[in-house]
């Protein structure tokens, strides 16, 4: 028995929409065997399926092919999964929050939040007596 890998991925919820798992396909995220696949290539019993999805990748190996969505307990049987555990939560890249309403950043809380996130600083650009006249 064989499926198309866009359907096989998202019966088995790797991916929230059927849609989704084709655009993952059509963008090259999704390889079958270490080779790029179109959303209807064909998967079989065997073969290795390695998908970048949100941040991560999932390295499955199909065990049963299904076409039709199924419940995670019935989905998780379908696949042996060899990925690498996902990062700690707590890795997480910490994001500058400003209060809703409370309008631009001052030049002032601009640089703070620049040095905060590592970028560089933008003092001394733009400034007209930078240029020989």
């Amino acid at each position: 028995m064989s499926a198309r890998v866009d359907s096989w991925i998202w019966s088995v919820r790797l991916t929230r929409t059927r849609s989704i798992a084709s655009d993952a396909c059509r963008g090259g995220h999704v390889r079958v065997n270490g080779v790029r696949v179109k959303p209807a290539h064909v998967v079989r019993v065997g073969d290795e399926v390695r998908l970048r999805h949100e941040g991560r990748e999932r390295i499955v190996v199909v065990a049963r092919i299904i076409t039709k969505r199924v419940g995670a307990a019935v989905a998780a049987e379908c696949y042996v999964d060899k990925s690498p555990p996902p990062p700690p939560r707590e890795e997480a890249v910490t994001v500058a929050v400003r209060a809703r309403g409370a309008g631009r950043p001052t030049k002032r809380e601009r640089r703070s939040i620049d040095r905060l996130l590592g970028r560089p600083s933008a003092e001394g650009r733009g400034r007209r007596d930078d240029h020989a006249d």
